[in-house]
């Protein structure tokens, strides 16, 4: 259960990161109050994952699906400029956390 909390707490962590830039600097209200909700979120559910599961890993999975998918949501939905080396760098990214995960991460 601490996995599945972390994995979705990572996809918050994105929500989260995209608000932010969508509140051009906290200027906008809707944006910046989704921030803040699902700023929450995220580090409640990764602090509530980690209770479980050992720091390195729990933190390294929560920031990699989160970079991951912010950076995927940035080059499809907000003009971010797509190239091979992001792909290519997004695939490691992903890669990285499934090696932690089939590492043994837990308890």
């Amino acid at each position: 259960m601490a996995w599945l909390v972390l994995i979705l707490s990572g996809f918050l962590e994105a929500g989260w990161a995209v608000s932010l830039k969508l509140s051009e600097g906290f200027s906008r209200l809707v944006p910046s109050m989704a921030f803040l909700v699902l700023a929450a979120g995220s580090f409640a559910g990764l602090a509530w994952a980690m209770r479980a599961l050992p720091v390195g890993p729990a933190y390294a999975v929560w920031t990699g699906i989160g970079a991951a998918l912010t950076a995927v949501i940035g080059m499809v939905w907000l003009g971010d400029a797509v190239s091979v080396v992001k792909v290519v760098s997004i695939v490691l990214i992903v890669a990285g956390v499934l090696g932690l995960n089939l590492a043994g991460g837990g308890h």
